[in-house]
């Protein structure tokens, strides 16, 4: 008993600093898609930006962490065994379900396949009555509305602000015009979604929303905050004269990242490390003071611990297949005609058949364009800044609120929101941007599904066989990860010939 605890603890840990940088590859990926497709700077710049926020970020993922760590399923009626076997067996299965999906292109969700990782563990091991299925049903739901609202919002903002600035985001004059009060109420809604309600548990957000909203009233406070906001900007465009209105939505879009990032690190980073930290603490504890494995989700998981694990998603963000994730997101909902993209033909087909009822061929974005470095312009700056303070929004509003949700599936929500606002599918390769999309969707579906099966199988084998169990489980894992390699590469050299799109 004791041999397996310490060899499933040491799995574990190694387990999870291989899962952050997986996380990193994939998930976190989806930072700085639509700042890099705005070319407002290099991909490494914005990677750098975005992962010191994601560390920060990390130090108000309580709520979240406790959800991942012990809502899913029950633990007291777990044997530290049990419980072991159920953390490793989520990594096992996690790695390399996000190495796959990265090697593709595929943007998938961390906190989705977690979650249905430790469902199927949990019902593997300990049955069906053992899984939390109401705080499991939360958590999906919060994920399907969380991509509702995300999409929703960003089309109807999108739509909004682009009448008001159609093609004309870096003209002078329009920027001076209508620049202050789209900023102004930029400003305002990241203020009150990033800190009123994504720091609502801080005590400094508390004493001063109690003298603020609770005291003048949220509708009163929102429309002084959005007034202020407009005012500063438009002083700060009168006082900069003829450059300030050039760098107005390059910063907003930059801004916007910075608030995704840390609202990523309270949420998904929260997701990928509640296991192998449970995992760690039961270790420790159930040495030296019991055999319940809910010793594990009592104790405080520390600050440093998330601070390394933040460091680990941030390495993951400079591989290279995080660049093939980049690329298949900004490429879907490019306002540029020709991308490369992979889509299955049945995807294809079905996407020429939804085009074929749509409206306008006339598209709302500006015509497409390419950087002074030659690069295509996927967004312009205005549809940056509204993909990023969109998606970080919603990540933070539901990370106040304690619900592990996707950034992938918000960020891409928001992607194919406001396309679909700028009518960017409406001409060139409409088809395949829209084809790619339904693959991606459909992978969202089939990824949950792989994760029950294959983690519940898996823990059966570790729980079962003990140390032999977790040595077999380690030897699948490695092959699989060659196996997916070699497919993923000879993938990208079929489909991707050009890197034309990504640098």
């Amino acid at each position: 008993m004791l041999e397996f605890v310490v060899v499933a603890a040491a799995i574990g840990i190694a387990m999870l600093i291989w899962d952050c940088v997986e996380v990193g590859r994939n998930d976190a990926a989806n930072l700085i898609n639509a700042v890099f497709g705005a070319r407002v700077m290099s991909r490494h710049k914005a990677v750098a930006i975005a992962a010191v926020a994601v560390v920060f970020g990390a130090s108000f993922s309580a709520p979240v962490m406790e959800t991942a760590r012990k809502g899913i399923f029950d633990p007291t009626v777990l044997t530290v065994q049990m419980a072991l076997a159920i953390y490793v067996s989520v990594y096992f299965v996690d790695t390399v379900l996000l190495y796959g999906f990265s090697g593709f292109g595929m943007p998938v969700s961390t906190t989705a396949c977690l979650v249905f990782e430790l469902v199927g563990a949990a019902l593997f091991l300990a049955g069906y009555d053992n899984v939390q299925w109401s705080k499991v049903g939360s958590v999906v739901l919060g994920i399907v509305v969380s991509i509702a609202i995300s999409g929703i919002a960003a089309f109807m903002v999108m739509r909004v602000f682009r009448a008001a600035i159609k093609d004309r985001s870096t003209d002078r004059d329009t920027i001076l015009l209508h620049g202050p009060w789209i900023t102004g109420a930029m400003f305002t809604w990241l203020g009150w979604f990033m800190v009123f309600k994504g720091l609502k548990n801080v005590s400094f957000v508390k004493e001063l929303k109690t003298m603020t909203f609770d005291l003048y009233g949220e509708v009163g406070m929102l429309l002084a905050m959005w007034a202020l906001f407009t005012l500063v900007t438009h002083l700060i465009l009168v006082l900069t004269h003829r450059r300030g209105y050039l760098y107005l939505f390059p910063s907003m879009a930059v801004l916007g990242m910075i608030c995704m990032a840390f609202a990523f690190g309270q949420n998904d980073l929260a997701n990928a490390a509640s296991p192998g930290l449970a995992g760690l603490t039961l270790w420790k504890s159930g040495e030296a003071a019991g055999d319940l494995a809910d010793i594990a989700t009592r104790i405080p998981i520390p600050m440093w611990a998330l601070f390394g694990c933040g460091v680990l998603m941030a390495t993951g963000m400079f591989t290279t297949y995080a660049q093939r994730v980049t690329r298949a997101e900004v490429n879907t909902g490019s306002q540029y005609d020709q991308v490369v993209l992979y889509a299955p033909d049945w995807c294809k087909r079905l996407a020429r058949g939804l085009l074929r009822i749509r409206g306008p061929k006339t598209t709302l974005a500006p015509e497409p364009d390419r950087s002074d470095a030659g690069k295509k312009v996927h967004y312009d700056t205005l549809r940056a800044s509204v993909i990023t303070s969109v998606s970080a929004s919603v990540i933070a509003f539901a990370s106040g609120r304690g619900l592990p949700v996707s950034t992938t599936y918000v960020a891409f929500a928001a992607v194919v929101g406001s396309g679909l606002a700028d009518r960017v599918f409406a001409r060139g390769d409409g088809d395949t941007k829209v084809g790619r999309a339904i693959w991606v969707i459909t992978c969202w579906f089939l990824a949950p599904a792989i994760a029950v099966v294959a983690t519940g199988c898996i823990a059966t084998i570790v729980y079962q066989l003990s140390v032999p169990g977790l040595a077999i489980c380690l030897v699948l894992n490695f092959a699989a990860r060659y196996v997916f390699k070699r497919r993923a590469d000879k993938h990208e050299q079929r489909h991707h010939l050009s890197s034309s799109d990504v640098d």
